[in-house]
């Protein structure tokens, strides 16, 4: 079974956008959804600042998920990698719950490891994790 951390952005757009793809995640009987404290408080406060009405659908989805302190604040990243101090929690976490995949939408910040590994994380954006589950399905 997949262990499957979502950043805050991924949180965000699940509960911003009810109809998004991205909510088909928490219906997957092969994975656990995770999340850290960190990223579950930059979520919610961002949809205080722009659609506070989605805050009780937030937490429903919340409900659904392992959420881990995410105690590490600092990690090695290799060679000619790096992450912004705000998102080294977000990997961190992600290691520290024995997470399979992170799933993120920053492209800006995580680019450099889409499609790879660390710390036995697979980094993906959503709609790559989604797609292994269409081919099964079909």
């Amino acid at each position: 079974m997949d262990r499957v951390f979502l950043d805050a952005n991924v949180l965000f757009s699940a509960a911003y956008r009810p109809s998004s793809r991205i909510r088909e995640l928490w219906s997957l009987s092969e994975a656990v959804m995770i999340s850290s404290l960190y990223a579950v408080e930059e979520a919610r406060r961002n949809l205080l600042v722009h659609r506070p009405q989605s805050l009780s659908d937030f937490d429903e989805l919340i409900e659904q998920m392992e959420i881990v302190s995410g105690l590490l604040s600092e990690i090695s990243l290799p060679d000619g990698i790096y992450l912004p101090e705000k998102d080294i929690p977000i990997l961190a976490a992600a290691v520290e719950a024995g997470c399979t995949h992170l799933l993120t939408g920053d492209k800006q910040h995580f680019d450099v490891l889409f499609g790879k590994s660390f710390g036995g994380v697979l980094v993906l954006v959503p709609a790559n994790y989604l797609r292994q589950f269409e081919r099964s399905d079909k």
